[in-house]
């Protein structure tokens, strides 16, 4: 599923492939992406005007024209492609933008989960993220500590609440709590103000790094990149990995670096 890096990276094609030119059209090839508009509406909305300086905030993208805003949402399978007009379309390209130049932008997805809106104004944009918290990348401390007080129940499933922090997915969480030496099921009362600073710089040197990457790289050095093996080891100390379900997801943790208390 894509997280905060993955549309970070999306961001970034879409400021190289589109900014400043012109949508000369607007082709909708399957309509089940739509959320709150329809083809038609899109393409009057859109074609000939030029998309701005795109933004993120968490896993949502809003793509400026000076007008409408188009905002994205990727779900577990969505993705931003640059290509040409005269490349052959693929069968998960769902909707395509054909740009000044000859580029193409194309929102391709293969299970259809989220998909995009269309923002009249910034009343619209408000009410579409109304429901997300801070920005994981950008927040700062005093905040993430103030948005992390108000929470009850299990740490993971308050950092991979939206509505708490905006851009964190299954496994960001697990690797930032693994950097952190806290068990995921901890209680998120029982952080002392250490843990929380603790926390709050490996979520922003994870996050860093992942960025950089384009996701969240399963590197040798990172719980990520050992998470799927058959027996998991832990990077840092080779005890056996444990799995679990938190949150409705599948948890990795270690038993001897990150502790219950």
């Amino acid at each position: 599923m894509p997280e905060l890096p993955d549309v970070e990276g999306f961001r970034q094609v879409l400021e190289s492939c589109a900014k400043g030119r012109v949508i000369r059209r607007v082709d909708v090839r399957d309509t089940g992406v739509l959320h709150e508009v329809d083809a038609r509406r899109l393409r009057d909305a859109l074609e000939g005007r030029r998309f701005g300086t795109p933004e993120r905030h968490g896993k949502w993208l809003l793509a400026r024209t000076g007008g409408p805003t188009l905002v994205l949402h990727f779900g577990m399978t969505g993705r931003l492609v640059c290509g040409h007009a005269d490349e052959p379309v693929e069968a998960h390209d769902r909707v395509l933008f054909t740009l000044g130049g000859g580029r193409q932008l194309r929102f391709r997805d293969q299970r259809k989960l989220q998909g995009l809106w269309l923002a009249h104004d910034e009343s619209d944009v408000e009410r579409l993220l109304r429901r997300q918290g801070p920005d994981a990348l950008t927040v700062d401390r005093a905040e993430f500590e103030e948005v992390l007080s108000s929470r009850r129940g299990h740490l993971k499933s308050a950092l991979t609440d939206q509505s708490v922090l905006a851009g964190l997915g299954n496994l960001l969480a697990d690797e930032i709590l693994w950097r952190a030496r806290l068990r995921p099921d901890r209680g998120v009362r029982d952080l002392t103000g250490e843990d929380c600073r603790r926390l709050y710089g490996e979520m922003r040197r994870t996050l860093r790094s992942s960025v950089t990457a384009g996701c969240v790289p399963p590197r040798d050095s990172w719980l990520t990149g050992h998470r799927d093996d058959r027996d998991p080891r832990c990077p840092r100390c080779d005890s056996g990995l444990r799995r679990s379900r938190m949150a409705g997801r599948g948890t990795v943790w270690c038993p001897r670096c990150q502790p219950g208390r």
